[in-house]
Order: structure tokens, then sequence, then C-alpha cells
């Protein structure tokens, strides 16, 4: 494992826990064999949508993945509340706090587009085919002489007018603390010459949502559904406009102050307060930097 890689200091045990009202077991049942059947759905119509794209335009295929990011949140059991407008229809860098798995569909359901991914998720099953149908970027996290490429396939794919989504703390965080916004992909929206809209996703109960660490996916799914009330919330924060900024360092930091002021308030002592100290074999790696 790379030693350059992204750290975050959250684990399942310490930031992955809910204590609250609990949903019964028949509804969290239901629950999770709803949240996979809509997830599949996507898998098996995504060519339609794609070939309806093609045929109508962007704003068609967008509509139709908002529609079924909804509807897979709505089976999971999890109420989405959105605050502010996104930047226009295309041609934007998004990027956003990173907690669990749920930020894909949450973002989805408001501002779709093409998602920046690490490599593996595209052997995974089911997922894997319809983030490649979805038109996501991978990023070879391993190999640092990749990235250059990567951002240059982003830059292209914001010329070209389409909405790129990035979460570049480049790990999952649990949400009661954040992790530095990585500085490579906003050379990105640099070199298009594109805006960089700062997204703040938050859930209700936090550990519910969480996915950190090594937690297993199974459990994670398991905590979502059976959660009595879980609530995600996405802020969509003033765009950052092209020419002011002028280096992607300035850049990620503006972008990461703005997200950070509507972060959960970190506890007085916690884990969160030493991810220096971590090591990368310790740390959630969901997501690439």
């Amino acid at each position: 494992m790379s030693v350059w890689l992204p750290t975050a200091p959250c684990t399942p045990e310490a930031c992955a826990t809910h204590t609250g009202r609990t949903a019964a077991a028949p509804l969290a049942v239901l629950r999770l064999l709803a949240g996979v059947s809509a997830v599949l759905a996507g898998v098996v119509l995504s060519p339609f949508a794609a070939l309806l794209g093609l045929l109508f335009g962007a704003r068609v295929r967008h509509a139709l993945t908002r529609y079924w990011a909804r509807a897979v949140l709505r089976a999971f059991g999890v109420r989405l509340r959105v605050t502010g407008v996104p930047h226009g229809e295309r041609a934007s860098l998004v990027v956003a706090n990173h907690i669990s798995w749920l930020d894909i569909p949450v973002i989805a359901a408001v501002m779709p587009g093409r998602m920046l991914a690490k490599t593996e998720v595209r052997r995974w099953p089911v997922l894997g085919p319809l983030a490649a149908r979805g038109g996501t970027l991978f990023l070879e996290r391993d190999r640092l002489r990749a990235l250059p490429a990567t951002v240059a396939a982003m830059a292209d794919a914001l010329r070209g007018g389409a909405r790129v989504i990035v979460f570049p703390e480049g790990s999952t965080w649990c949400g009661r603390g954040q992790g530095r916004f990585r500085p490579a992909a906003f050379q990105a929206a640099l070199d298009a010459g594109a805006a960089v809209q700062p997204v703040h996703i938050g859930y209700g109960p936090t550990g519910a949502a969480a996915f950190v660490g090594d937690d297993p996916l199974p459990a994670s799914l398991w905590r979502v559904v059976t959660a009595g009330a879980l609530t995600a919330e996405i802020r969509l924060l003033p765009p950052i406009l092209p020419g002011s900024r002028t280096d992607r360092r300035s850049l990620a930091l503006s972008a990461q102050l703005a997200v950070d002021r509507l972060s959960a308030k970190r506890p007085a002592s916690s884990v969160h307060q030493c991810v220096n100290s971590i090591p990368a074999a310790a740390s959630s790696l969901r997501t690439p930097a």
C-alpha cells in the first residue's frame, strides 16, 4: 500500500455506531430488499437511459438519473433534504466531503455528473458496470504517474460541458471530522476554466450512515436500513468562479474551508485529532485523492 494515500482516523468501532431509534426487523429487511432491487434496476435500465441521453440530450439523462437516485434513497429508508442551487446543468467541478457510500446517490439525486472513482470500483459486481456505463472516470490510486492523465481526462470532460464530481479528501470520514482537500483534482478546473461548486453532505444520525475504515459493506447496509429515521442533508454552496483562484492549492483550500464551516462540531477529545499519526493501513481508502 502506498504511503502517499490519504488517511482518516475514523474506525467502525469508534464512529460507525447507531444508538438511536431503530426500525423493526421486518421493515429493515423490506428496505434492504427494496434498496438492492432499486440498484439492480439501475444496472438493467442504464443502457436505455444512455440511449435516451444520446437521442434527447444530457438534460433527459440527468433527469432519469435524479429520479433513480431518489428512488434508491427512498428504498433504503433515507430522507433527503436539499439546500441551495446547482451551478447550472453543466461544466463544473463538484467537490464534497465524503462520509458514506450513500454520498453517491445523494449527489446524483440533486446534480448528476461523471464521478471520479478508484479503478477497483470497475471490478465490483453490479456497481462496477453501473459506474462504467454512467461515465465514471477511474483513477489508479497506487500509481502517482497515472494522476496527470486522470486530471487531463477530467479537464477534457469539463471542457466538453460535463459536470465532474470528486471527493477530494480521498477517504471517508464519519462526519464528526473532515480531511484535507487534496489539490490534484482542482487542477482540472483551472485547466478547463470551469467553476468549482463546494458541497457539504451530512447525515442524522451520523453513525448510522458512516462507512469508514474496514467496515464491511453488509454491516453498513444493515445499519442504514435499521436506522429509525435517517436523513441525508446536502448543501450546495456558492460556486468558486473561474479566475478567482490562480493555483490548485488555494482553490482546494477555499473549497475545503467552505465545506468545513458546515461540518459537525468535533468533540473535544476524539480520534479525529490524531489523523497524522494513523498509518495508511488503518485508514479508510474508499475513494481517490
